[in-house]
């Protein structure tokens, strides 16, 4: 029996180049979920109910902590944190696991080297946020409290959709900026786009050769 895969994208301009490739034949679904972790965790949610799959692909571009990965870089997210779950006492934040309300880091529930054995990437650490760090003193506490490579606004509530409906995922991101002060004139949106895309046709051609 096939593979039944689900590419999951905040946006349709992420994933534009794949689309296109593939736009005769796809073998796989696509969810646009919107910008968010609530857009996502509803829309994947929804999206599993109605319909079964064997993996979920998450797919994305982020900003990096990490100034070791180049921008434009694609990496695999194994581990990724809904950073704001929690509550503050003064300087001090308390994370929702502390304070006995359930969890905020959540892992893959698959890897990529389970799926393919030509296609390797460096796996990292994300936080996911409803809002995109961009004031150096926000950085610097983040940074401290939770020592993150990468971070998005969708990651952590998709491995949170899937570990609840019982789908594997993978997470696989392209660094289109470093954490920073918010400066576009640094963005390589572009870059990033067309290396997530080239990566992710070689992954989805390999995934479903011989159908």
């Amino acid at each position: 029996m096939a593979r039944q895969i689900l590419i999951v994208a905040a946006t349709e301009a992420e994933i534009a180049p794949l689309l296109h490739h593939f736009a005769n034949e796809k073998p796989f679904d696509v969810l646009i979920t919107g910008v968010g972790m609530v857009a996502t965790a509803f829309a994947l949610g929804s999206q599993v109910n109605v319909k079964k799959y064997d993996l979920a692909i998450n797919l994305g571009i982020a900003g990096s902590f990490d100034r070791s990965i180049a921008l434009g870089d694609v990496v695999e997210v194994i581990a990724d944190e809904l950073s704001e779950l929690g509550a503050e006492s003064d300087e001090m934040f308390i994370p929702i696991a502390q304070l006995g309300f359930g969890e905020s880091r959540y892992m893959a529930g698959s890897a990529l080297r389970y799926h393919t054995q030509t296609l390797k990437l460096k796996t990292v650490s994300a936080i996911t946020v409803n809002t995109v760090h961009g004031n150096e003193a926000s950085i610097e506490k983040v940074a401290l409290r939770l020592a993150p490579q990468l971070e998005s606004m969708e990651g952590a509530a998709f491995f949170y959709s899937c570990e609840k409906t019982g789908v594997k995922g993978i997470q696989i991101r392209a660094v289109s900026n470093y954490v920073e002060k918010r400066n576009r004139d640094n963005w390589q949106i572009g870059l990033a786009i067309k290396n997530l895309n080239s990566f992710a046709i070689s992954l989805l051609e390999e995934l479903t050769s011989g159908r």
